[in-house]
């Protein structure tokens, strides 16, 4: 007999008045306009151009939605899916790694043609990553997506008889079961979300309180954030995710990032110079301020 868990019915579209929002979309752009805030509030704080960031974060947004999309591609390829199928921008998965990355690569195409500072342009963007994250995740949260396997923890998420659950769960749905509980799953999207909160808080707390070289703030959170996502889809193991070997393919791509980062956070050490109002004026800050 189950005695704790939570459980709440999902909640595909909102409606107000004539027009209808799915929370998975509206809370993903959300994301996108908290984190942009926070990144640009910091820019202007260290005093860098934030009229020129503002093309940056558009040039972030395409290469966003490209990465986010594409960078499943090889995964569909290797489970046999036809090569056209596989580059439709309107059909398959899509994966929050490769949107960062796709959003990483755009951004700093941009920072290099408006002659943008990129580390220090970067080191401020990682508040925003991990600020969308949490607000992105919260739409997760309301379609109740990203479940991972069975579970009898207190914290798993019930799905009951009759709950409409993300499409890719379907298979969990049922319409009645003992105790009209169809099945107790791991809430991913939950953990993600609080990783990334608190990953948040550990990234202003080693600002202001470390002596840091330019480039170090963004490979913390790159490392801390590969890891994350390394460690969670453990949990989403056989859950229909696309594999590689015995790993999902976000495990892959969260490992390479972690251990990518952990590396260049030691490079940057020896080989970028102290963040310090002084060296952000050589930088340019200051010059042009919006």
């Amino acid at each position: 007999m189950l005695l704790a868990f939570i459980s709440y019915p999902p909640i595909p579209i909102f409606e107000i008045g004539p027009f209808r929002f799915s929370l998975h979309g509206l809370f993903a752009a959300l994301g996108f306009m908290a984190g942009a805030w926070i990144a640009t509030r910091e820019m202007r704080r260290r005093s860098f151009d934030a009229a020129k960031y503002q093309s940056v974060l558009t040039w972030g947004l395409i290469g966003s939605l490209i990465g986010a999309r594409y960078s499943t591609t090889p995964a569909a390829l290797l489970a046999g899916t036809p090569l056209l199928d596989a580059l439709n921008p309107l059909n398959g998965n899509f994966s929050i790694l490769g949107g960062f990355a796709g959003g990483i690569i755009g951004g700093v195409w941009r920072m290099r043609t408006l002659r943008v500072p990129v580390w220090p342009t970067l080191d401020m963007s990682a508040f925003g990553l991990a600020l969308g994250t949490v607000v992105g995740r919260i739409g997760d949260l309301a379609i109740v997506e990203h479940l991972g396997r069975a579970t009898t923890a207190p914290w798993g998420y019930a799905i009951k008889s009759g709950y409409d659950v993300a499409p890719q769960h379907d298979a969990l749905e049922c319409v009645s079961a003992p105790e009209e509980i169809c099945g107790v799953y791991h809430h991913v999207a939950a953990y993600d979300l609080i990783g990334a909160a608190i990953l948040l808080g550990v990234l202003f707390l080693v600002y202001r309180r470390m002596k840091l070289h330019y480039g170090q703030l963004f490979w913390i959170w790159a490392a801390w954030y590969g890891a994350q996502r390394f460690l969670l889809d453990s949990l989403r193991v056989g859950s229909g995710d696309a594999m590689v070997g015995s790993m999902t393919w976000n495990q892959v791509s969260g490992f390479l990032t972690a251990a990518g980062a952990i590396v260049m956070l030691f490079l940057f050490d020896r080989r970028q110079k102290v963040a310090t109002p002084e060296e952000d004026r050589r930088l340019g800050a200051g010059v042009s301020l919006s």
